[in-house]
């Protein structure tokens, strides 16, 4: 067996770990809360979201990446409109103890499983090679994966003004309260990721 049988082979014990977990004990994860999942069909959640997996979609035949297609850039985007938020949640909430240690390892998984394992076994798939890319991959889909967990955590609250859902006690509590405000914080965070989006494009 390669180094990346061994590797592969190690995030799969990871991952069945992790769904262990959540079968075991579903309570103990809010991603499966009804409230989580109320935060995120906020209409400019949802648009934005399908924005950005069109334009995922549109934009890989002309990156000159071939291990970017139409199929990957529209599960990880799925992916991470699903999971984002919620482990960009876990991660503050468990160094604020509010999150169990077994909430964080599940987290985890998803956030890599998104953001690098999926795309490395669809490629593995797809070609019968594992990805030449998956190093550079997992640091910049990770990025945008942390991006995308922070923007759709935004909420504004007339006694606390714009804030992360998250850094509320209450989280996952569907936001009562809706502003424009919230556009100070997100279009940075857009904007941010269209830049880097661009190079791609602009060097392919």
């Amino acid at each position: 067996m390669t180094v990346m049988h061994w590797y592969t082979a190690g995030w799969l014990c990871l991952c069945l770990a992790a769904v262990g977990l959540v079968v075991r004990t579903p309570s103990r994860f809010t991603l499966l809360q009804r409230n989580y999942w109320l935060l995120l069909v906020e209409p400019w959640k949802l648009a934005t979201a399908l924005v950005a997996t069109a334009g995922f979609m549109v934009m890989a035949p002309y990156t000159g990446d071939p291990t970017w297609d139409y199929v990957d850039a529209f599960f990880m985007s799925a992916l991470t409109y699903a999971t984002a938020p919620w482990c960009v949640a876990v991660l503050y909430r468990v160094f604020k103890r509010r999150e169990s240690w077994q909430a964080l390892y599940v987290a985890l998984c998803c956030w890599f499983f998104t953001a690098s394992w999926s795309y490395d076994l669809y490629i593995w798939i797809r070609d019968g090679y594992y990805p030449l890319t998956w190093t550079s991959n997992i640091v910049a889909s990770s990025f945008l994966y942390l991006m995308a967990g922070l923007l759709w955590n935004l909420e504004w609250q007339a006694d606390r003004g714009t804030q992360f859902a998250f850094s509320s006690a209450a989280w996952p509590m569907p936001a009562p309260q809706r502003s424009w405000r919230i556009v100070w914080i997100a279009v940075p965070i857009i904007v941010l990721v269209a830049i880097l989006m661009g190079q791609f494009l602009a060097n392919p």
